[in-house]
């Protein structure tokens, strides 16, 4: 698509450049109404829907759709140009992070009648199937981030009434090209659909790929329905049948040294300042090799708290706790640990690539283990208790050699996919402005 209108003229803005000889340049605030949203106090919020308002925040804005995960609702007077009507265009104005200014969604008729915090606003258009669009552009974008600064995020209502919008001035011109644009940005959306909905299929052939290896073993990796070599009810129901040669183990027979760490004194610089040891933290694991961590501490620290030990390059950290519970990682360096870490040493009947994977596949099961109210945890004890079935040595070599290749080309086509949904937004993004700012002409083009 690349056919331009026959005549143009400068739109009078720098940045905005040529526009289609009959088209109009006015600022926003001749085209509609930017709305502040609600204010309203703690005593409002109630968790009962009836007779009561959905607060439209940021949080309900997640890629440029409608996210109703995360849901206030207040019972006070709410004026009525704050209730939102269908065309309404949402848009985030104050945010924490700079990035999220501007996101916007236009309002359709399931979401008419709600309100909308006063961190958001609402420009109101009888126009607003084109100037949904132009919302949607770099153009917009753009002016958007000339109006922020180092320590304001927001996008005030004097400033967006002063953007600058270009727009054809015949209805059916709008309707024309609104259509086009929603009819090619749906194509794209729903690619981009499939791509993601693949990604999500390769994350759980990922995963399914390591379950497999590690419990039902090298008869299992040709792909045939019945594996290829004698197999044994395990007696542990999630686990299911294994190799009858396999070996029994609880894992805290398996390994010589089993351990976790602490926290020195918060804040004390005798622990902390000038730290030359490394301290690891359940955030820095990563699922896979893990080659650094975020801090330190002294040697003092390590003379004055028994609780702190030295673990080798090469040994297995598990979270045991809060919110990367069960998050794993094989150190490349040798390292001290915080108290929700569960560092295992080398053994000599259990891999520990082998651990590492087995303990990826089955995640979701050792986390089912967990103990406690809030914030679950599975302890030394709990993780030292697990029984685990493996074969020799030399099988568990070939097992982690076959996962890791089977994982890199599942990590390259995943690494593909995500190649392909940028393009598609750049796509997108290109193309709505290309539309919007009149460089291709698409009045005649036939929407199907």
């Amino acid at each position: 698509m690349s056919k331009r209108y026959d005549k143009y003229k400068d739109s009078g803005i720098e940045w905005y450049g040529e526009i289609p000889i009959h088209w109009n340049i006015t600022r926003l605030k001749f085209l509609g109404e930017a709305i502040g949203g609600v204010t309203y106090s703690p005593s409002d919020i109630t968790e009962s829907k009836k007779d009561s308002k959905l607060v439209l925040r940021s949080s309900n804005i997640q890629n440029s759709k409608l996210d109703l995960k995360d849901c206030v609702f207040i019972k006070s007077e709410v004026a009525q140009k704050k209730i939102v009507k269908k065309g309404d265009i949402l848009i985030c104005s104050r945010n924490g992070s700079r990035r999220l200014i501007g996101k916007n969604i236009t309002i359709d008729e399931k979401t008419e009648g709600e309100t909308f915090g006063a961190f958001m606003m609402i420009f109101r258009s009888n126009n607003w199937r084109w100037v949904s669009k132009y919302f949607n552009s770099p153009i917009f974008t753009s002016q958007s981030g000339m109006f922020l600064t180092a320590t304001i995020n927001q996008l005030t209502k004097n400033t967006l009434d002063n953007f600058f919008i270009a727009y054809p001035p015949l209805p059916e011109e709008q309707t024309q090209i609104a259509n086009y644009l929603d009819h090619k940005t749906q194509q794209i959306d729903e690619l981009i659909d499939d791509k993601q909905r693949l990604i999500e299929l390769l994350k759980e052939e990922r995963t399914a790929t390591i379950n497999q290896a590690v419990t039902k073993g090298i008869g299992a990796l040709s792909g045939a329905e019945t594996p290829n070599v004698p197999m044994k009810d395990s007696g542990i129901e999630w686990l299911g049948e294994i190799p009858e040669h396999w070996e029994s183990w609880k894992i805290g027979h398996a390994f010589t040294k089993i351990g976790s760490g602490t926290t020195p004194e918060s804040g004390n610089p005798k622990y902390h300042l000038n730290g030359t040891i490394n301290w690891l933290n359940t955030g820095d694991l990563n699922n896979g090799e893990l080659f650094k961590c975020k801090k330190k501490i002294t040697q003092d620290a390590l003379n004055d708290y028994s609780s702190l030990k030295l673990f080798s390059k090469g040994s297995l950290v598990i979270a045991m706790y809060g919110a990367t519970i069960g998050k794993t990682s094989v150190i490349q360096f040798d390292t001290t640990t915080n108290q929700a870490c569960c560092v295992f040493g080398k053994s000599e009947f259990i891999l520990i690539e082998f651990l590492h994977y087995w303990f990826k596949g089955h995640k979701e099961d050792i986390i089912n283990l967990a103990v406690g109210g809030g914030q679950p945890n599975i302890s030394q004890d709990i993780l030292k208790n697990i029984r685990l079935y493996c074969p020799t040595i030399k099988e568990q070599k070939i097992i982690v050699k076959y996962i890791k290749q089977k994982q890199n080309e599942i990590n390259d086509n995943i690494s593909k996919t995500e190649q392909q949904i940028e393009l598609l937004k750049e796509y997108k993004t290109a193309l709505i402005s290309e539309v919007v700012t009149g460089k291709v002409d698409v009045r005649d083009e036939v929407i199907e």
